[in-house]
């Protein structure tokens, strides 16, 4: 070990040095759940522990017309004029909200199921920042693409950090049996092991051109992150070895329309943006009686240097299955790889 001593006892080393040593701080923890065991229009997760940054993972098992709507809270839900909200639906214009009474984040689809993922940004005094991705199913079937909602909003309570999460139908259906909302919180200060996302699978090869992550466990909520040097300009997935016509998606590259891939063999089908390195960040909710609905943020690194600007990519997809979990994931490409990382992570 290279240790350099200066002024003041201090002692410098390098990275190297603490190669394989155990991270003190834990990782994202789950600190609230709620799944409804009956029908109900309101799913609410209280009682939170104050964490700085939460994640909540949104598995909304609809029933009869549903349209949702966010509200936070300290303690009991906040019902005043103290939110403002913009979302955009599928890659429309976005709309407004302004002191309003909740955050309309345009997490909707009627009787068909969806899944959100929320980043909240929870500084006691400060207003509360959140960010949601979300995937809706539109309706059963590979020939009808998801839906795809971006939007962000902001609870302005400066005064207390939040505890409460609660999402409300504002339609003549329901949230069916087994709607669920799972927050997760991390904080720097943590030193938990009770990480909620287990590594499940991880791939490090500099060759082939269809590169599976082996089987892992079966888990409700799936984390995928890929990195992709790519030799030939196109990548997809297939989930369990299924080459049927089970996948369809819906994607928007560089702010551009949305396009819809209808019953495809591939997730994802002609994926990438050329011949350069890709990286990719891809949440599942791994129902098995359900469809599997899938979102994802892909950035291409394009031609090297600061002179080339990245390029991004959109996408919900759904696997059509609806009769076992994801247990594998393969990586298929129209050339060599020169390098691919892949992680799983999952947990119920």
């Amino acid at each position: 070990m290279a240790i350099t001593y200066h002024a003041g006892r201090r002692i410098q080393a390098t990275s190297t040095d603490f190669a394989g040593t155990p991270a003190v701080s834990g990782g994202w923890k789950e600190i609230g759940r709620t799944t409804l065991g009956s029908a109900a229009d309101i799913i609410t997760v209280s009682s939170l522990a104050d964490k700085r940054y939460l994640m909540c993972l949104f598995d909304s098992q609809n029933s009869g017309g549903v349209a949702s709507f966010t509200r936070l809270g300290a303690g009991s839900v906040d019902s005043g004029s103290n939110y403002a909200y913009r979302p955009s639906s599928n890659g429309g214009a976005d709309s407004t909200g302004t002191s309003v009474s909740y955050m309309n984040l345009l997490f909707q689809d009627g009787s068909y199921d969806a899944f959100g993922v929320q980043y909240i940004s929870n500084l006691a005094s400060k207003e509360k920042l959140l960010i949601e991705h979300g995937v809706r199913q539109q309706a059963a079937g590979a020939a009808t693409a998801p839906g795809r909602n971006e939007a962000v909003g902001k609870w302005v309570n400066t005064s207390s950090a939040l505890g409460t999460v609660s999402h409300y139908n504002i339609d003549t259906g329901s949230y069916n049996t087994g709607t669920e909302v799972v927050v997760l919180g991390w904080d720097e200060s943590d030193t938990h092991t009770t990480n909620f996302w287990e590594e499940l699978a991880s791939v490090d090869v500099s060759t082939g051109t269809s590169i599976n992550s082996g089987t892992f466990t079966a888990k409700k909520y799936l984390w995928v992150q890929t990195y992709i040097d790519l030799t030939a300009s196109n990548y997809d997935y297939r989930f369990n070895s299924d080459g049927t016509s089970s996948y369809c998606n819906r994607l928007s590259n560089n702010g551009g329309n949305d396009v819809t891939q209808l019953s495809q063999s591939y997730l994802f089908p002609n994926h990438g943006f050329g011949v350069f390195p890709h990286f990719e960040n891809m949440f599942i909710v791994n129902n098995a009686s359900n469809e599997k609905l899938i979102i994802s943020h892909t950035l291409g690194q394009g031609t090297a240097g600061a002179g080339t600007a990245p390029q991004r990519s959109e996408r919900v997809g759904k696997w059509t299955n609806t009769s076992e979990q994801i247990t594998d994931i393969n990586v298929a490409t129209t050339g060599n790889v020169n390098r691919l990382i892949m992680k799983v992570w999952g947990s119920d």
